[in-house]
């Protein structure tokens, strides 16, 4: 089996993730019968659905505490106590104390939109390897859009992939004005690296949501949100039509990892350096959200 490694930002040093349900995922993705119930179930909405429900429940807040041990996650970034979520669900969606993440301050940069583990292409077109050789990337696809997709072909790509373990509420990468929110509907494949070894397109094929943000100096950023198996919900916390700072919520997901995806026209952005450095290597950079992704090109 090979392990999901990632060069983490904040320690300096390659680091080896901690799948959560490793086990039940190989089995889906790389095994036989697991292909059969993968299709006749786990992708389905409903599936989802059930799996959301349970852990809605007020008997899933057992897990929290637990949990938060496993995974070594630090309750002193809670906006809550870890005992007051009155379900996983709850605790999954937290909120963080705004100290936990501070924003970039520097008025030229772009931040991540989420914790989590980040690959960045500087021309969308030229993805040609992505977890695995030979996947390329269906930009049409992904927006359901073929002249929206001509427009950002040359311009930069970042993927975020959020794991159940991350703090799972998104942000603006940079400040601006957005639009309405376009729901795309798809099936709910896992996004995790096991899963797109096997077959990229799961990212352009999964239900997934899509906002245009107006900024005065990055042009018109696509901000998509990637749904995924236990992910049925994306919910936006945003107002279409109010402007946002750099940084601002803009949702959240329910239960499960995910990603995001943030695209930029051509020439908007020169994306950081170990971004880049580790992506040419096909090695994602764990970063957290408000950090700095790129700056003005």
């Amino acid at each position: 089996m090979v392990p999901i490694r990632y060069f983490n930002r904040h320690t300096g040093i390659l680091e080896t993730e901690q799948v959560y349900g490793e086990g039940f995922l190989r089995w889906s993705y790389g095994n036989p019968l697991g292909a059969i119930s993968l299709n006749a179930f786990v992708k389905r909405p409903f599936f989802s659905a059930w799996y959301g429900r349970r852990m809605s429940t007020p008997a899933s807040a057992a897990r929290v505490v637990p949990f938060i041990s496993q995974y070594q996650l630090d309750p002193n970034d809670f906006a809550e106590a870890p005992q007051t979520y009155r379900s996983f669900n709850e605790f999954f969606y937290r909120k963080l104390k705004p100290a936990a993440r501070p924003i970039d301050a520097d008025p030229t940069s772009a931040v991540f939109p989420a914790d989590g583990r980040h690959l960045g292409f500087p021309c969308a077109a030229d993805i040609s390897g992505v977890f695995v050789k030979g996947q390329k990337f269906d930009l049409p696809a992904l927006l359901g859009d073929t002249k929206l997709a001509a427009r950002y072909a040359e311009g930069a790509l970042i993927l975020s992939r959020l794991c159940p373990v991350d703090y799972h509420r998104f942000h603006f990468p940079v400040a601006g004005m957005p639009g309405d929110t376009q729901l795309i509907r798809g099936p709910l494949f896992s996004v995790n690296p096991i899963a797109l070894r096997q077959r990229l397109s799961y990212l352009w094929t999964n239900k997934r949501t899509l906002t245009h943000l107006t900024t005065e100096n990055f042009g018109t950023v696509l901000c998509l949100e990637i749904g995924a198996t236990c992910v049925g919900t994306i919910a936006q916390t945003f107002t279409p039509g109010q402007a946002v700072t750099k940084g601002a919520e803009k949702g959240y997901f329910a239960f499960g990892g995910s990603s995001t995806l943030t695209l930029f026209e051509p020439g908007k952005i020169q994306l950081e350096p170990d971004l880049l450095e580790n992506s040419a290597r096909q090695i994602e950079l764990y970063a957290r959200i408000g950090t700095r992704m790129g700056r003005l090109a």
